[in-house]
């Protein structure tokens, strides 16, 4: 016998939460393929398989579900640092650790960083915002590392006085070089990670261990 028509629309209901990621998901391919102003709702509307209607009602206007994207993009990204972080390991493994997980999520969600990084910061205003809070927690996550290895070395109050100055260098050089890593690919999150290592651990050292460089 088949199934009546009211019964099988019912079947093919999805629970608001799954639909809502499929929205998020489809909207955060179609801005970092085009930005916020060039992107259309249609082409959401076509990737992630529902109606216009359903987008409005769930995420809301086009200027709501962009910044749900960059809300969701950026609780994950964090998240994932957080989680690959080695709380238990010394100063600098716990730097390298979160250095590694930050381009692990890059490239396994390359969209999703084009959209924090670069679509979300062009249009700015509250867009802008949200990137420099997560910015923001980003630099005090490296600066407690700093100021504790410090602290710990009887140093603090040196770490303390530099150690948020140089945790915004090394996120600024993390994300320039994460832009960068968008052209070349071919290259492992390790590799990225071992280089900003190389780049900013050694300064890092030298300052928990009261070895600073001044001009001649």
């Amino acid at each position: 016998m088949t199934e009546s028509r009211p019964q099988a629309e019912k079947s093919k209901r999805l629970p608001r939460a799954v639909r809502e990621k499929q929205i998020l998901d489809a909207a955060v391919t179609v801005f970092a393929r085009h930005g916020y102003h060039p992107a259309s709702m249609d082409e959401v509307s076509e990737v992630a398989g529902v109606s216009k209607p359903m987008i409005y009602s769930y995420l809301g206007s086009k200027e709501d579900l962009f910044l749900q994207c960059i809300r969701r993009e950026a609780n994950r990204l964090i998240d994932a640092v957080q989680t690959g972080i080695d709380v238990d390991a010394a100063a600098d493994m716990q730097l390298w650790t979160g250095l590694r997980a930050f381009y692990g999520f890059v490239a396994e969600h390359r969209a999703s960083w084009t959209v924090l990084h670069q679509q979300a910061l062009a249009v700015g205003g509250t867009f802008a915002s949200e990137i420099n809070a997560l910015r923001s927690h980003a630099i005090e996550m490296v600066t407690k590392l700093v100021v504790s290895e410090g602290s710990r070395k009887g140093l603090g109050e040196q770490a303390e006085f530099s150690g948020e100055g140089m945790a915004a260098a090394l996120v600024g050089a993390a994300e320039a070089l994460a832009d960068w890593w968008l052209d070349h690919p071919d290259l492992s999150p390790g590799v990225l990670a071992s280089w900003l290592m190389n780049l900013t651990w050694l300064g890092f050292n030298d300052l928990v261990e009261g070895q600073v460089w001044r001009p001649s």
